[in-house]
């Protein structure tokens, strides 16, 4: 039998999430960003999109914040890149992520009708698998597990695997990304933390290894959660993760001029000529146009 959802974590609760009123309002008023990109983010992580490190397994992880922004930046960034990207939604719709593009410059309609982009909607799968009217379809849904024992990925991985695999007639870009938002959403649809944990790495074999592509997972953790397994796979993908960029509220609580505290943690690497301090923690602020960054206590408003 399948394992009833957490309390807190409910089947449809992680599709009902809001928005993020904050961030768009933020953005409200911007014409986009120079790159489609938030170019401050890629000076801090020497990024660049002629020439982005591949085979790399990027986490992104949000404690008591808001950080839609890295996965808004991610997303633009591999595309201006001329990557092909997969993006599985598990928290927001296309029109919502399609909506954040427009104000960052790069228009998510056109990326999907080039085959540069493959977006997959979790709301619209699970509705489907839930509430369709029966008839089967020729092509399997990626979320036809959560009308099961919720621990068969296998048409999940499938799905990834054809849309990032190279094609005679497909786009043909840099190297391939997978970006997942949010990965422990699956927990709350029942699948076990062993068959997550075994998804990630097929996801890091084909990905990383085979197509030489990089992987993106989105995570929301807490350090006084209740949610062991949630916990627990936060901590498995930041042993495995190349680099990590945790975004945190402040202790302080809210503030006008600082909205959180972005940690970057990188491992070493061979391929890299670049030496970086492998832990550096900046606070940032999100403006009109861009996110601005800065040392704790350096900000214009504290000065």
């Amino acid at each position: 039998m399948r394992s009833a959802p957490r309390v807190g974590r409910g089947l449809l609760s992680p599709f009902v999430r809001s928005p993020e009123r904050g961030f768009l309002s933020r953005l409200g008023r911007s014409r986009g960003c120079p790159g489609g990109m938030f170019v401050a983010l890629n000076e801090l992580l020497g990024a660049s999109v002629e020439e982005p490190e591949r085979s790399k397994l990027i986490l992104l992880c949000a404690t008591k914040t808001d950080a839609s922004f890295l996965v808004h930046h991610f997303l633009s960034f591999y595309l201006k890149a001329r990557c092909k990207v997969c993006f599985l939604s598990f928290a927001q719709s296309f029109s919502h992520f399609n909506s954040v593009a427009q104000k960052l410059g790069v228009n998510l309609l056109t990326a999907k009708e080039q085959s540069q982009l493959v977006f997959f909607e979790g709301l619209k799968s699970a509705n489907q698998v839930l509430f369709g009217d029966g008839q089967e379809s020729e092509d399997l849904n990626p979320f036809q597990f959560v009308s099961g024992d919720g621990s068969d990925l296998k048409q999940l991985y499938h799905f990834v695997r054809t849309s990032l695999y190279p094609s005679a007639d497909g786009y043909r870009g840099k190297f391939p990304v997978l970006i997942v938002d949010d990965l422990g959403v699956l927990l709350s649809l029942g699948v076990r933390l062993t068959d997550i944990l075994n998804f990630v790495h097929y996801c890091r074999a084909t990905v990383n290894t085979e197509l030489k592509g990089n992987l993106v997972f989105m995570m929301r953790s807490s350090e006084d959660s209740e949610d062991e397994e949630n916990e627990l796979l936060v901590k498995a993908l930041r042993h495995q993760a190349n680099s990590i960029l945790w975004a945190e509220g402040l202790a302080s609580g809210y503030c006008k001029e600082v909205h959180g505290q972005l940690t970057i943690l990188e491992k070493d690497s061979r391929e890299s000529s670049v030496t970086k301090d492998p832990r550096r923690v900046y606070q940032y602020q999100i403006q009109d146009k861009n996110v601005a960054f800065f040392a704790r206590g350096m900000s214009a408003a504290v000065l």
